[in-house]
């Protein structure tokens, strides 16, 4: 776990190379809006979170698994993380925010997490 980042993962650089690609502007972490953002396109009023489907445990991900040791602990500390996130994204809401979420297993397929991006971000 020490060795976990919170900024600059490799999912959520891919998100990024492939926002600025479709021509996107974009300001990153901003850390005067609930829960640092991953990214925020402030012309939209758009926050993007690019999740790990381990830690944020994605629902039916092959990559939410669950480790075997210590279960107790990780069952907590993964509930936590998603009632953290539903309470940053109710926040961001409130504020008048929309909110997205990439997941890690998203980034894996550019082609269709570049249609869901122009699609989630040109509507309105």
């Amino acid at each position: 776990m020490a060795r976990g980042r919170g900024a600059n993962t490799t999912p959520e650089l891919i998100v990024r190379r492939l926002l600025h690609r479709l021509g996107f502007r974009f300001r990153l972490h901003r850390r005067d809006l609930p829960g640092t953002p991953d990214i925020v396109l402030p012309a939209r009023s758009v926050v993007i979170f690019v999740h790990g489907c381990f830690w944020h445990r994605h629902t039916g991900c092959r990559l939410a698994t669950t480790p075997a040791s210590r279960r107790e602990f990780w069952v907590a500390k993964f509930e936590a993380n998603r009632k953290r996130d539903a309470e940053k994204a109710r926040k961001l809401r409130e504020a008048g925010w929309s909110v997205v979420t990439i997941w890690e297993c998203e980034t894996r397929c550019p082609e269709s997490l570049g249609e869901r991006l122009v699609s989630e971000l040109t509507v309105g």
